[in-house]
This record gives structure tokens, sequence and C-alpha cells, in this order.
């Protein structure tokens, strides 16, 4: 019960809420009403940054969602040609992360990170379906460790968004649903793959790590 109460930061937030709760208590000190209101600013600020466990169903059958958040986008594309594959035809789901969902972004499936690639850009509000080509975005290709087939997760930064957190590198062996890192302040992800049906639709809420989001 504490632990869901009151549970772990990430060590992202932990500058941000020191920050804030400095601010908080000068304020206090002057203006109570102002004071009050920056308090609740610093609970939100802990919320953001909470990076809770997750168990993940640890059966590569399956593709687990890589973010928190609402499902903006299901759709048929080719992939980044950041990654050279844009001959290549991907079934792609947006994942668009508010600013009162986690932030921690995790692996949908057990595999080795190939190659992680990251492209400064534009802030754009993070729903909008041009902000897959214009904004600052880091892209992790990801080789099942079971059929060896290309998975590909993209993180992109939003309006209020402005840093990109990757926590992982290249060569990596990570198990379904460990951390590869955060974005901070809104955002959204979006996770590339083949040949697996599609088990969300959209407008659906998703947890990182849990929700099945595909199957063999």
């Amino acid at each position: 019960m504490f632990n869901t109460i009151f549970p772990k930061i990430h060590k992202e937030g932990y500058k941000f809420l020191a920050i804030s709760i400095i601010i908080t208590f000068i304020v206090l000190l002057f203006f109570e009403t102002l004071g009050f209101l920056l308090f609740l600013v610093t609970i939100w600020v802990y919320y953001f940054f909470r990076d809770p466990e997750r168990v993940s169903i640890d059966d590569d059958r399956f593709l687990v969602s890589p973010a928190d958040g609402l499902v903006t986008d299901i759709s048929e594309r080719t992939g980044p040609g950041e990654l050279q594959l844009e001959n290549t035809t991907f079934t792609k789901i947006s994942i668009f992360m508010n600013v009162f969902n986690c932030h921690v972004n995790r692996i949908p499936i057990s595999g080795t990170v190939e190659e992680i690639y990251y492209k400064p850009g534009k802030f754009l509000n993070a729903s909008l379906d041009k902000a897959s080509e214009e904004n600052e975005r880091n892209f992790f290709k990801i080789k099942d460790s079971k059929s060896s087939e290309e998975i590909v997760i993209v993180q992109i930064a939003g309006l209020i968004a402005r840093r990109i957190v990757c926590e992982v590198e290249q060569g990596q062996k990570l198990k379904q649903g460990e951390r590869v890192g955060m974005i901070r302040f809104g955002s959204r992800v979006d996770i590339y793959f083949k040949n697996k049906k599609t088990l969300v639709k959209l407008g659906q809420n998703v947890v990182a790590g849990e929700s099945l989001i595909a199957s063999e």
C-alpha cells in the first residue's frame, strides 16, 4: 500500500522535485495561497516522475505496451527512413502520454538493441501525426530474440517535453518489460512491428510493460 501511494521516482525527477520543494517553501513564508498552489505542483512533479514496478507477461508471443497512455493511431506504414526501413511495411501503433501519465518507457519484447538513433527536431504537439516526422525523437531498433524479426520503438518529444532520456546501449540484451528510458513532460511513443495481430483499439488506455498490444 505504501509503495502505491508513494511510488519510487525516476532519477531524472530528483532535481525537479528538489527545486519545486525549495521554491514552495520560500513562497509559503510570504504568500500562503500561492504557496499552497505550488505545493500541489510539487505533488504533481513527484507523481510525474514516478517509476513503479511493472510485471510483464514474459511471453514473446506478445508485445507489451512501451508506454502508458492513449492509443491515438493504428495504421500500416513504411518504417522510419532514419533506420533505412522506408521500403518495409509495418503496423504502427502510436501511444500519447499526457502530463499525468507515467513517462517511463519499456521494451515490448525480449531482444537485442541493434541500433539507437537520435534526431533533433521541433516540439510540436505530440498527438499530431506530423510529430512523427518533425519532432525531436529517439529510435530503437530491436531484434526479437525468438523470431529475429525487427521491432522499432520511437520516443517522440512533445509540446512541453524538452528532453528524451535513453537508458540503454546498442548491443544490450533486454527482457520484455525492462526500462529503456523516459521523456520529460508530455510526449508520444510509436511502435512498429510485423506479422502480429493488433490487440488494442483507438482510444484505449494502455500501461507500459503490462498491457498486451499485439500477438502472433
